[in-house]
């Protein structure tokens, strides 16, 4: 897969990036400190403290709870569509004619004009709505506020979909664009790992759905959240993280996610 990628990448007269100096942006002080550390921590050692909390939940996980799954799942054709909208889009990486029209959009989304250093950081700020760290602190937050199931369930969908996310990841071990497509910008820090499906797209889908349901919001709320997780998905690309397709994976695999945690939440 990552030999297709090189020769559209070819094709199209653009050259794989050497890592250097962040170009336009870069964080300075303490909270760059912050991030390098985070950064350089193995993705192995994510995925490993990941699965240690997802099984230990799983063996308190009573016998008739995975009854209810089962035959809950077999009842949602929502959901089995957008798990069939996530296979068919992780088959297409595969597709030139897809790779192509990739690194058009990220091309066009991540290069295209002059930008504005105010712009960056706004797109900075946005994108780590989708962050699992951020994610856990709502999870904090609900619970302390008095919504201790929610919050304990909320914690639950996050770490799982971080394990699931991370091992896509590691399956499909697609390079990310910044290290394909030559003069691309990165903005903030280099995100390390593989780039499909977009973790931080996940997240904010998974959160949209997840929270809209709980809390009954009307359709004008339900539009400007999923609006805000789709901003996410183009802030990924915005700051040379991420493919468009790779954000669709993300979207996908997040929705279907808080779909299922609804689904077993109304269940129990």
């Amino acid at each position: 897969m990552g030999n297709n990628q090189d020769k559209v990448v070819k094709d199209q007269g653009l050259k794989p990036t050497e890592e250097g100096p962040l170009p336009e942006l870069e964080i300075d002080g303490r909270w760059q400190k912050i991030i390098t550390r985070i950064r350089h921590i193995p993705p192995v050692y994510w995925l490993t403290l990941v699965a240690i909390f997802f099984v230990l939940f799983l063996i308190f996980v009573p016998n008739y709870i995975w009854i209810i799954l089962l035959g809950v799942v077999k009842t949602q054709s929502t959901l089995i569509i957008l798990v069939l909208i996530f296979g068919l889009t992780t088959i297409s990486l595969v597709w030139s004619v897809g790779q192509r029209v990739d690194v058009w959009v990220f091309t066009y989304f991540n290069m295209h004009g002059r930008r504005k250093c105010w712009l960056d950081w706004l797109m900075l700020f946005f994108t780590q709505l989708g962050n699992g760290i951020f994610a856990i602190i709502v999870a904090f937050f609900l619970y302390f506020s008095g919504y201790n199931f929610l919050g304990y369930a909320f914690a639950l969908g996050t770490l799982s979909l971080w394990l699931v996310v991370t091992l896509i990841k590691v399956l499909i071990h697609r390079t990310r664009p910044y290290k394909k497509i030559e003069n691309s910008r990165i903005v903030g820090s280099q995100a390390r790992g593989s780039s499909f499906p977009s973790g931080h797209t996940s997240q904010s889908f998974y959160m949209a759905t997840f929270l809209l349901h709980y809390f009954h919001a009307n359709l004008f709320i339900w539009l400007a959240v999923y609006l805000m997780a789709f901003f996410v998905g183009i802030t990924r690309i915005y700051v040379g993280m991420h493919y468009p397709r790779d954000v669709l994976g993300g979207a996908m695999l997040g929705t279907a996610w808080g779909l299922l945690g609804v689904i077993l939440n109304n269940s129990f």
